[in-house]
């Protein structure tokens, strides 16, 4: 079965590009160590498909398609940004090149596209290097190829080929030691598979399912990739230019550095390339025609903006399930127990030995939130930058870690984070070992209580009764999503015993339980 395009159909795939390079942006930066880790991947990606769909709009509504994807192609062309913008352009480029608009896209046209589009982005590259975009894009095009060899419908190859990309970009750390030393994937890879999965969703309607795992902030190595013998610039310029004058073009530019990549056509080409003697790339496009948009950029004031230590994330974890969470999530804990908890001087030094410029720090207890605001006080008069999240429950701390996102600003995360603890309802249930009084009455040892927000709400005898009634009392009309975190002793059969009262009591929400292993507490409960 053929693809028909149309023009309404390719404005809100253009729109969905943008939309979705703009999601994956911050996160994209964060994974940027090569060719120069200046951070920047994600945001000139973005960037790039933002001028091509600009370029789209600009046209107005009634528009034939060809002269759409006319518009768009060069679009992304003059507005790419960065070694990887330029060759995301080409990739699109290419893929729409040998395309007939006019009739049925076939999936063995489809799969032809896939590959013309990787031959050509090898081909821009001066030296083409694997385990970055070129590898993801390659796997992309064998992966469409061997769909279409099976017969799938047009539509379905794309999907085939979006799943050969990721599988490529996790391999990615496998093919280039930076990456493997950094602990991310390419991030120029990763954006071809934003794209890539944009497009899957545009023509099949599916969402591919999300990387849910925290993105590392990548742990650069002096010397990696900005040597003090490497090039220090990055020029980028456009040319016009006939295309027999490119071959010489790129003869000289080559020597001159790395990074190289020329790509366009029809007296428009864009030129990427990474020098030191910035003077002779630009008199190379002057021997070869017209340069115009000239622009130039000194890495090391790039990378200097960046925080050298990096970020970490600090969280007081109790129980040895809870402190597993924690370190998957990304952060560093700091563990504590009943008979142990945390003092000052090892709230500084947790501080002060994590060596970062940035540090957020999530309490998770409240007592811990004013001894940790003094250790934060003394580290920022070195200049340190902390924020403490003011969470008072280990449940908010987790919810606050799922928004972590290390390509965020400093600023800007912190407000996420704290969004999320903040709107996160908690509660939790342990057993009474002495005779006391609660907000709502005495309880005696042995009793289940109920805990609403760090306060005693309900006294009873049967573990599974206390807990629903302070799920039921938490759990908002607007919730979502119920996490539970079973402690030391936690009522077996409990996860049973909630999905069944979620099942008819909310079937609209859903239950996540983990094994938190913490003391004195058989279960904490929060809503999302």
């Amino acid at each position: 079965m053929g693809l028909t395009l149309n023009s309404t159909a390719f404005r809100a795939w253009t729109q969905l590009c943008a939309e979705a390079l703009s999601v994956a942006r911050a996160e994209i930066d964060a994974l940027n160590v090569f060719p120069v880790p200046d951070g920047d991947t994600g945001t000139n990606a973005y960037l790039t498909f933002v001028s091509g769909a600009d370029a789209v709009n600009a046209l107005p509504r009634g528009t034939e398609l060809q002269a759409l994807v006319k518009a768009y192609v060069d679009g992304l062309l003059t507005g790419a940004k960065g070694n990887t913008g330029v060759i995301l352009s080409q990739l699109v480029r290419a893929c729409f090149s040998d395309l007939d608009l006019a009739s049925n896209v076939t999936a063995t046209d489809v799969a032809a596209s896939f590959v013309a589009a990787a031959d050509a982005a090898y081909a821009a590259v001066g030296v083409p290097v694997e385990g970055t975009i070129l590898s993801v894009a390659r796997a992309a095009a064998v992966g469409a190829t061997e769909a279409a060899e099976a017969g799938v419908d047009g539509r379905t190859v794309f999907g085939k080929a979006a799943n050969s990309a990721r599988v490529a970009l996790a391999r990615t750390p496998e093919q280039m030691e930076v990456l493997a030393r950094a602990g991310v994937v390419d991030a120029g890879g990763r954006a071809l598979v934003v794209v890539l999965d944009a497009t899957e969703q545009a023509l099949t309607g599916r969402v591919p399912e999300k990387v849910t795992a925290p993105v590392p902030v990548p742990v650069l190595v002096p010397g990696d990739d900005l040597s003090a013998d490497g090039p220090s610039y990055e020029v980028m310029y456009l040319l016009d230019a006939d295309d027999d004058a490119i071959p010489e073009l790129r003869a000289k530019l080559l020597p001159l550095g790395d990074s190289l990549v020329v790509v366009g056509g029809d007296r428009l080409w864009n030129i990427h390339v990474h020098v030191d003697d910035v003077g002779a790339a630009i008199e190379a496009g002057i021997a070869a025609g017209r340069p115009y948009r000239v622009t130039v950029t000194h890495f090391a004031d790039q990378i200097a903006q960046r925080p050298k230590g990096g970020r970490v994330v600090i969280a007081a974890t109790t129980g040895a399930g809870l402190t597993a969470l924690c370190e998957e999530a990304g952060a560093q804990p700091l563990a504590f127990t009943r008979e142990a908890p945390l003092t000052v001087a090892a709230m500084s030094a947790s501080l002060k030995d994590s060596g970062a410029d940035e540090i957020i720090v999530l309490p998770n207890n409240y007592r811990y939130i004013g001894q940790f605001e003094a250790a934060a006080q003394a580290a920022r008069q070195d200049g340190i930058r902390v924020a403490v999240i003011p969470t008072t429950a280990q449940v908010q701390g987790l919810a606050a870690l799922a928004v972590h996102d290390p390509g965020l600003g400093f600023d800007e995360v912190v407000v996420a984070m704290s969004s999320a603890a903040a709107h996160t309802q908690h509660g939790a249930v342990t057993i009474a070992t002495e005779p006391g009084m609660t907000m709502v009455g005495p309880c005696k040892p042995g009793d289940v209580l109920g805990v609403i927000a760090g306060d005693f709400a309900v006294v009873g005898n049967d573990v599974f009764e206390v807990t629903v009634e302070v799920l039921d009392r938490i759990l908002s009309p607007g919730g979502e999503m119920v996490t539970v975190v079973l402690g030391e002793g936690g009522a077996d059969g409990v996860e049973a015993h909630l999905t069944e009262h979620l099942r008819q009591a909310r079937p609209d929400v859903d239950l996540v339980v983990y094994d938190g292993g913490q003391e004195n507490y058989p279960l904490f409960i929060a809503v999302e």
